[in-house]
């Protein structure tokens, strides 16, 4: 997600007050609170009501994940990755920083080239540890095709920065054109490229020191080379997303609102492996509305989806197809569940796992 604000701070009593935004005469919450950067409603208010207000430009406001620039012939985004734990089943923070900006490029169909590194550290954090994260960044960067070609690096008092904060921009060649949140139309076919919310699970359950016998891991992965088999296999892509904060309802809400159709999912279709369910379950969350760092969401036309399908799953079995674009509730969510019964699906609130990356 573009221009997305990352929570760091636990909320207090105090954030809980509401102010008039001056220029909209509409209700904020006055301080920031860790709510403020979970990818759903209040992530959206903060984006729009101040960084896009006085920001706004056309590129900016198409808030896909990377920017198109250079009359489309390159993609450009950044992020800043703050997760805690720095280390937990299946990555760490580097990887996770050369995955997640690579990927952004990757879903505006553009092959990651060249990035530049930042790195804020804390006094006393270990060189052993900082070497780690490092070479996990060297091996994403191998994947990706992409080079490291400018960084800085800061090194602040203890108590400053939590051990270790990485900030990432990449540039990419756009290979295919066209993609964008505001090209679905009706009757086409919504895919995701796996089951959903692994990291989310992963890091909550490394954070609390909760020990799973099934081994369960983040979904952290480079995207760009399944984006370019389905590139290669000639499928038409019309709308790409990984589902990162905010998790798949967020991607989907805000293809419903961009391009002013209704997204109607199919709730049994979702893929969700059995120990994230039951994480879900413990903490009262939805699957959908957890955070994931491999895995996206795919729009293509009708006559595209079963051949979209084959190509994913030769890298995942558990990719599927979830949902059908209609015209019924124009700018929602509807999701039919397995019990026949219709709701809204709505973008998530409140505080959802914070610093998830």
């Amino acid at each position: 997600m573009s221009f997305v604000a990352n929570a760091m701070n636990h909320e207090s009593p105090d954030s809980r007050r509401r102010t008039k935004n001056i220029s909209t005469g509409e209700n904020m919450t006055k301080n920031i609170t860790i709510a403020h950067g979970n990818g759903g409603e209040e992530n959206n208010e903060l984006i729009k009501k101040i960084f896009y207000k006085h920001f706004e430009n056309d590129i900016l406001a198409k808030s896909e994940d990377a920017a198109v620039i250079e009359d489309g012939k390159l993609a450009f985004t950044t992020d800043s990755f703050t997760v805690s734990p720095l280390f937990f089943p299946g990555g760490d923070i580097g990887k996770l920083a050369i995955c997640g900006t690579c990927n952004d490029l990757a879903m505006m169909g553009a092959k990651p080239k060249y990035m530049t590194c930042s790195v804020i550290i804390e006094e006393g954090f270990s060189t052993r540890e900082l070497e780690k994260i490092v070479k996990s960044m060297k091996t994403e960067l191998e994947i990706n095709g992409a080079i490291v070609v400018s960084g800085d690096t800061k090194v602040v008092p203890k108590g400053a920065v939590d051990k270790l904060f990485i900030n990432t921009t990449g540039i990419g060649t756009i290979e295919h054109k066209g993609i964008t949140a505001s090209g679905l139309k009706e009757d086409m076919s919504i895919l995701v490229s796996r089951d959903v919310g692994c990291h989310g699970a992963t890091i909550f359950a490394a954070r609390e020191g909760i020990e799973l016998e099934s081994g369960l891991q983040t979904d952290c992965a480079s995207l760009y080379p399944q984006v370019k088999a389905l590139m290669d296999a000639d499928i038409n892509i019309v709308a790409l997303r990984d589902a990162t904060r905010g998790g798949v309802s967020a991607v989907l809400n805000e293809w419903a609102k961009t391009s002013d159709v209704c997204i109607e999912v199919e709730e049994e279709k979702i893929p969700v492996i059995d120990e994230v369910r039951g994480i879900c379950e413990m903490l009262g969350f939805e699957a959908v509305d957890l955070a994931n760092e491999g895995t996206f969401v795919l729009c293509v036309a009708k006559e595209d989806e079963a051949k979209a399908l084959e190509v994913l799953q030769k890298t995942h079995t558990t990719s599927a197809i979830i949902a059908t674009v209609t015209a019924q509730h124009v700018g929602r969510v509807l999701l039919n569940s397995s019990w026949g019964t219709k709701r809204f699906l709505d973008l998530p609130t409140g505080e959802l796992l914070p610093r998830i990356c």
